[in-house]
């Protein structure tokens, strides 16, 4: 494996306070070509798109270059690109809009697993409409969400499925493609949240058959942006309530005021960190290992997220190992595929104060149910304070690793 992990600290300025950042799960720090790109914009001056003069035609640019990096990194096409303030706020609003065409009798599937912000916007839509809500339960003793289940749970009155690719608190990545398969057979609409996955693993939305997929930029390195990316035919036939003078073509009719330009160009700048994320052009070009300073900044950015996820997967080894051979440390989650997220309770200890105990000794987790709100209901953790995650992202290494599994053990 080549992943220089001290080269891409160093590129991180948050990083030099001696701080173990184990809370990216919740958010990422930004490098700093991250911050001069959104310094750069402010420095090169910016105005609201569609005037006459210089600073609106930057704010366009931005905006048209923010699409396409967005593209690049999920395998959308950028006319489908719907840019917003982060992933809750857009799937209320795609859920207000989609729930119009739904009436009684109709069915929505959400999951156990999900983090709320894919559950409570469709099950309040759905109330509103009239539709039912159907569960698709989690395997508690593994933390899998089955997709056999779905074949039960769908319907041709199912109207959408909505899923995680990977939950944000045991890191489960449940098989999103199969899910869709069915889902589609039944001829409903599948909408995927990508938050927690994008900054993991390489993100295909055609292969994952995903109609919505949602990501924010602040859990990859960027500030705080959201996105839904979907078919731009698909957009075409949604009429989202919109102010009268605004744009009427897709994917603008979805996007609410005045976008955050600078923050759009910080969002360019952390697909392009990303992208340099792979083997570069000194390694040996096999078909195994492409040189990533070649190709197109998709390829670079698949290459590198799958450099990434191979990183991430051995160092989540050595903190599962540390963490599972203590006595009084209980781990949750099995599943067979997971994105880097340990979810852990301390015998003796609530995770308010473990969290703590660990910040006193400059190590960076949460506590909580982190808004997996049904899955801490059903792991028996919501109603005593759910418990500790530790998320690693590819800026950690295993001195992060290590200084958490001392401050951990302190607490035998």
């Amino acid at each position: 494996m080549n992943f220089d992990v001290k080269r891409v600290r160093a590129a991180y300025p948050a990083l030099s306070d001696g701080y173990a950042y184990l809370d990216g799960a919740a958010g990422t720090q930004a490098p700093a070509a991250v911050i001069e790109a959104i310094a750069d914009a402010y420095r090169s001056g910016i105005g609201n798109v569609g005037g006459t003069f210089p600073a609106s035609g930057r704010s366009g640019s931005i905006v048209a270059e923010c699409r396409q990096a967005l593209a690049d990194l999920t395998g959308a096409s950028p006319d489908g690109v719907i840019l917003g303030p982060n992933m809750t706020t857009l799937t209320y609003r795609l859920a207000d809009t989609l729930s119009r065409h739904w009436g009684p009798g109709d069915e929505v599937v959400v999951s156990r697993l999900d983090h709320d912000a894919n559950v409570r916007p469709w099950v309040q839509a759905a109330a509103r409409r009239g539709a039912t809500v159907r569960w698709a339960e989690v395997d508690i003793s593994t933390t899998e969400l089955p997709a056999a289940q779905y074949g039960d749970l769908l319907s041709e009155r199912t109207r959408l499925v909505a899923v995680t690719a990977a939950s944000n608190v045991v890191g489960t990545r449940p098989d999103v493609a199969a899910i869709a398969t069915a889902a589609h057979a039944a001829g409903a609409l599948v909408y995927v949240d990508g938050v927690h996955a994008t900054p993991h693993v390489p993100v295909d939305v055609g292969a994952l058959g995903a109609d919505f997929y949602a990501t924010s930029a602040y859990k990859w390195s960027g500030p705080h942006i959201g996105t839904v990316v979907a078919e731009p035919a698909l957009l075409e036939t949604l009429q989202p309530d919109k102010l009268a003078p605004a744009p009427e073509g897709v994917p603008g009719r979805f996007e609410r005021g005045t976008a955050a330009f600078a923050d759009l160009a910080g969002v360019i700048a952390a697909v392009e960190h990303l992208a340099s994320l792979g083997p570069g052009p000194d390694t040996p070009d096999t078909p195994d290992n492409p040189d990533t300073a070649a190709g197109s900044r998709r390829q670079r950015v698949l290459a590198a997220m799958a450099a990434v996820e191979e990183y991430e997967t051995q160092l989540f080894a050595r903190l599962l190992a540390g963490l599972g051979a203590m006595e009084h440390v209980t781990l949750y989650g099995r599943a067979a595929r997971r994105a880097p997220t340990a979810f852990f309770t301390v015998a003796g200890h609530s995770p308010r104060q473990v969290a703590g105990h660990l910040a006193g000794r400059q190590v960076n987790v949460w506590n909580g149910d982190n808004y997996a709100w049904e899955l801490a209901g059903v792991l028996g953790l919501r109603d005593s304070g759910g418990a500790v995650r530790a998320g690693l992202v590819h800026y950690n290494d295993e001195a992060d690793v290590d200084r958490l599994l001392t401050a951990v053990g302190e607490l035998a």
